[in-house]
């Protein structure tokens, strides 16, 4: 049975070091994507994460850091669904990382299908705003999901 599994990629003009402690440390991913973490990833520990456009928090569960260069954890995918994200942080230059998400997999079902397509939106997303707040100090998504708001 066939499978379906998220990837997506983005080159970022930054260190891995920078990169990996803007997605790790709560304090600094919460000026991009979140609004609130519970805490900073660390293995083996669950932070909750809610984001601006929703009331709900989301358990991230952190399986793997490899500093600077892998981090790993588990969540909700989508209801019912817990899925594995694998980010990796491949060194080009000192000063240049290509950022890898891998989210999966699921079934090629009804929930398969929606979860595809609302999480790689999510996850481009978020390379598109780790990349213009490491690089510009841009904020992409601030007010930019109000109207989901209830």
């Amino acid at each position: 049975m066939q499978e379906l599994e998220i990837k997506t990629v983005i080159q970022i003009s930054r260190p891995q070091k920078d990169i990996f402690e803007a997605i790790v440390k709560e304090d600094r991913m919460s000026n991009y994507f979140i609004s609130h973490a519970s805490g900073s990833m660390e293995e083996g520990k669950t932070v909750e994460w809610t984001f601006p456009e929703f009331s709900e928090s989301y358990p991230v569960k952190v399986l793997r850091l490899n500093s600077p260069e892998k981090i790993i954890f588990e969540w909700e995918g989508i209801e019912g669904s817990t899925t594995t994200v694998e980010m990796r942080l491949e060194k080009i230059e000192d000063s240049k990382t290509v950022v890898k998400i891998t989210e999966g997999k699921l079934t090629v079902d009804e929930n398969g299908i929606l979860w595809y397509g609302r999480n790689t939106e999510g996850w481009a997303n978020f390379l598109a705003s780790l990349k213009a707040y490491l690089e510009y100090g841009i904020n992409l998504r601030k007010g930019a999901f109000d109207f989901m708001k209830p």
